[in-house]
Order: structure tokens, then C-alpha cells, then sequence
């Protein structure tokens, strides 16, 4: 019976901005990062933080996430790239898609780490922030497979099937049939966690990690269901895909670390970033404290005064003369009379 409604799959996987070609996949990846950074870095200011932060650790995270999901899924799809007939070159070809979300958030972490290390910043607070932001850029990531026509489940015939073209489909599957898309099944799950976690994070004050390890066991129990509609080509073990497995340990983990977290570090962090405890650098919040352009003194109301080329803070000149003020200002009189105030060093 033919499928009445269905979802169709890109009739090419690149995009042309102008002359220069762009994979559907790699956009969606960059959309991804940017989305991460951008959202990570508001709530990294929120918390205390300093503004470009998240940005800047990104450069360490992003590049070794890539390279940290690339080499889980070469590993574990090896017979794809060093089977007979195949050709290991294209275990670099990354824009063809293929990244293991378990590698990239491994690797990224190490990257993380060593951004945060290099500032001086705690590595779960840094997590804390950026979780949501992550999950968002994996929702946006999953439309790349929908660009490849991979990743997709066993047939049905609702009204959101996945039409996928004769080339990426398995073989010796009728014309007609359409799939589960499980490519938007995972990105809307995806958008539940970040929104979960948002809220969460908001409810009960997560700190210490907690909110990036909710990110990490909320996510992996929608992986799980997921897994077991995909009919992509998989290593099995114990008769479960080797993913199912995979999201079972880290979920325990993830749980783990929760309560481990919430009974040694109750709350949250007070200050996230070094000179940040007080929402502001040690020599304010301009910057380095400037001992010119102004007369007045302390905010306390006391004298400040610099050293002067005489005893006396200043000299009578005229019958106006001049004296310093109970603000610690200077009143010149007449010529010849030297202004005291806060503009010589």
C-alpha cells in the first residue's frame, strides 16, 4: 500500500552559496557550534563569568570533539573504511558524515579541560554552562544525516515516514517504502533535554556538574529506544547494538555523578571564574584603576593628596590663596598657586 504523507529526503546533499559548494552536513554541524557558544556564553555570564570565555575554550573543545567523534565512529564502523574493497582514505572524509557523539563528548571534554586549566576555570562549572548548548547543537547536528539519507529506522507507512532515494536505502526493500526518521526523533528529544535541563538548572540550582551529567542521562535514555529503530549496519554484542550498551554505562555513570555531586558539593559554585567573585576584575570593572582626569578623593570622603615639590600642600598666592577642600579637591588661587589633587603620580 502506497504511503499516503511522508517526509522526502534533499534531492543533493550540498548547498551552493554562490559558487562555492557547502555540504549540508558540515552546516549543520557549524550551525551547531554556533548555537553551543552562543547560548553556553549567556549562561556563562549569568553565573558569573566573564563575557568571551566560553568562546574562547571552545576553540580547544570544538577541534577535539570533532576529532574525538570521528575516531569512535571509525573504530567502531571499521569494516566500512578498512574492509575488502574499501578504501581507508575515506575514514578522513567527515563531511560524508559519520560522528560518534560518545568520542566527541569524551575528546571534547579533554579539549575542555585543557582550556579551562589554561584560566584557571573549574571543568564542571564550564560543563554546567554549556550543556544545553550542546544538546541543541547535537538537535541541529541530526538534520546532517537527513542530508546524507542516513541513520534512518525500519520501514512504516505513518504519516512522517522518511522517503529515502534507492541508492541509500538497503537493498531488496520495495520502491514504495518509506522509514522511521529517526534523525528527528532524536532531534526533538534533543530539544526536550536542553529544555529539561534549562529548567532544572533554574528549579533546584545545579552546580558541580550536575547539570551537564542531567544532559548526559537524560539524553542517553532517548538513544536507547532510538537505537533499536535504526537498521544501519552495527556491531552487536549480547544480541544488542553496541550503541544500546554504550548508552547504558554512560547513563549509569551519569547518575552516579549526580549523587556523588550533590552529596560532597551541595549547591552551586559562588564564583565560576577567577576575578569574578565579586562580578568584576580585581582593578574594576573598566579596567585598571586611573589616577587622572578627576579631583575628588576616596569615596569615603577622605583627602587624597599626592606628593608635592614643597612641604605644604600648597601655596598662598594673592589674597584669594587656596586650600584643599574637605573632599580632598584642590582650589587654585591667583598665578604661581600649585593645584593639589588626585592627577599626580
Amino acid at each position: 500500500m502506497e504511503t499516503l504523507a511522508f517526509i522526502p529526503s534533499p534531492s543533493a546533499g550540498e548547498i551552493h552559496l554562490g559558487p562555492l559548494p557547502l555540504r549540508g552536513y558540515a552546516l549543520c554541524i557549524i550551525l551547531g557550534v554556533f548555537v553551543a557558544v552562543w547560548l553556553g556564553g549567556r549562561r556563562w555570564v549569568a553565573r558569573g563569568g566573564q563575557p568571551g570565555t566560553v568562546a574562547d575554550i571552545a576553540v580547544w573543545a570544538v577541534p577535539f570533539g570533532l576529532v574525538g567523534g570521528r575516531l569512535y565512529h571509525v573504530v567502531t564502523d571499521y569494516q566500512l573504511y578498512f574492509g575488502e574493497g574499501r578504501n581507508w582514505v575515506d575514514a578522513f572524509r567527515i563531511w560524508d558524515g559519520g560522528l560518534g557523539i560518545w568520542g566527541a563528548i569524551a575528546l571534547g571534554a579533554l579539549g575542555a579541560w585543557i582550556g579551562c586549566r589554561r584560566r584557571g576555570i573549574p571543568l564542571p562549572a564550564y560543563a554546567d554552562a554549556v550543556a544545553p548548548g550542546i544538546v541543541l547543537a547535537q538537535a541541529l547536528g541530526r538534520w546532517g544525516n537527513w542530508f546524507n539519507q542516513e541513520l534512518y529506522g525500519r520501514p512504516t507507512d505513518l504519516p512522517w515516514a522518511l522517503k529515502i532515494d534507492p541508492a541509500h536505502r538497503p537493498v531488496d526493500t520495495p520502491d514504495l517504502a518509506t522509514y522511521h526518521p529517526t534523525f528527528l526523533y532524536e532531534s526533538l528529544w534533543c530539544v526536550g533535554v536542553a529544555l529539561l535541563v534549562i529548567w532544572a538548572d533554574r528549579r533546584f540550582k545545579l552546580g558541580h556538574g550536575r547539570a551537564f551529567a542531567l544532559y548526559v542521562a537524560a539524553y542517553t535514555v532517548g538513544r536507547f529506544w532510538i537505537e533499536y529503530m535504526r537498521v544501519d549496519d552495527a556491531h552487536h554484542v549480547l544480541g544488542m547494538r553496541l550503541n544500546n550498551w554504550t548508552a547504558i554505562v554512560v547513563f549509569l555513570a551519569a547518575v552516579a555523578c549526580i549523587a556523588v555531586s550533590a552529596k560532597k558539593r551541595p549547591g552551586r559554585e559562588e564564583a565560576v571564574e577567577p576575578r569574578s567573585a565579586t562580578g568584576q576584575d580585581a582593578d574594576g570593572p573598566d579596567g585598571p584603576a586611573s589616577s587622572t582626569g578627576s579631583d575628588s578623593g576616596t569615596s569615603d570622603g577622605s583627602a587624597t593628596a599626592a606628593p608635592s615639590d614643597s612641604p605644604d600642600s600648597s601655596e598662598s598666592s594673592g589674597s584669594s590663596g587656596s586650600s584643599v577642600s574637605s573632599t580632598g579637591s584642590g582650589s587654585s588661587g591667583s598665578s604661581g598657586s600649585k593645584a593639589v589633587d588626585g592627577s599626580t603620580a
